[in-house]
């Protein structure tokens, strides 16, 4: 069944199954690994999250069709309406830079054995807008330490899928692309930071970032970036797409910070996407996590280093 090019996991997997897949592929995806990129992984085992929010989440509906993803569009509505023609299986990541075991991974060979997780994260952008999620992923630090990071890399870089046939917004200059976002090796090691593969216990949707996706939950949410294919560690630190379009606006760390106005707005509140009215609300210092992530930043200048 791997081998049939127009046939997907979702057609010969139940849908409760679907999602554990990859766990099928243990000992045949194993083979395959060790011959495109280097000694088969180990397993990836997550323990029982202690960061989820004990906030009602938002509605399916509600994660599913209020999106950015300027891939398919800038309108809120672009990705939901324009995204079912992109494919995403087969799907591969390439890991490069620092590390000891470079290759392009397939995405089912990369989470075998993974034990995938419900944790429910807010999840605020920089328009002042926030959800809460009931995401399903493994944590980033998993994969970075399977691939073996090598001493000399700070930073992790990642880029988007680039498919303008698919992807109708990359036919327009809206962005330099591919889509690139970056962090630093602590933040990306940090238990909070996870790579989502659903959603509210569902496959994640082509708007949501399928099949692969970054969130950074104490992070305004174009951090998170969506449909990954490359993931590369750097000594340097690496260019971000928001940050190259307008570096006035847009710096590279991006925490969510009450304290620190956008140019153009206050972000000392934000809006609580739901129902019939959008309320406002207090935007929490990096989002309610900063006891969890506080510590990364001692002795910076948040609003410097923004």
């Amino acid at each position: 069944m791997r081998y049939t090019p127009d046939l997907k996991w979702s057609d010969v997997t139940p849908k409760a199954n679907f999602l554990n897949r990859r766990q099928l592929m243990a000992g045949a995806g194993a083979l395959a690994l060790g011959s495109i990129a280097g000694p088969a992984l180990a397993s990836i085992q997550t323990a029982p999250s202690s960061y989820s929010t004990d906030e009602e989440p938002n509605s399916y509906e509600d994660a599913t069709s209020y999106n950015n993803f300027y891939e398919f569009g800038t309108g809120k509505g672009d990705p939901a309406r324009y995204s079912d023609n992109l494919t995403t299986d087969p799907w591969s990541v390439k890991i490069d830079g620092l590390v000891d075991r470079p290759g392009d991974y397939d995405l089912a060979d990369l989470t075998s054995g993974v034990t995938m997780e419900e944790r429910i994260y807010r999840f605020r952008c920089v328009e002042a807008w926030a959800m809460v999620i009931p995401w399903v992923g493994f944590e980033l630090s998993q994969i970075l330490s399977r691939v073996g990071v090598q001493s000399s890399a700070k930073y992790v870089s990642f880029e988007t899928l680039v498919r303008p046939e698919e992807m109708p917004g990359q036919r327009y200059n809206t962005l330099d692309w591919p889509y690139r976002e970056g962090l630093r090796l602590d933040e990306a090691m940090h238990p909070l930071t996870i790579m989502a593969t659903g959603l509210y216990g569902e496959e994640l949707p082509n708007q949501n970032g399928a099949p692969l996706r970054l969130v950074v939950p104490w992070k305004y949410g174009f951090k998170s970036i969506k449909s990954i294919v490359r993931i590369t560690l750097t000594s340097e630190q690496p260019e971000t797409s928001w940050n190259m379009a307008n570096p006035r606006e847009y710096g590279f760390y991006c925490n969510v910070n009450p304290e620190v106005d956008h140019p153009r707005w206050s972000q000392a509140t934000e809006r609580r996407i739901g129902g019939f009215i959008a309320k406002r609300q207090p935007t929490l210092m990096m989002n309610g996590y900063a006891d969890q992530v506080g510590s990364l930043y001692a002795g910076m200048d948040l609003a410097k280093d923004f």
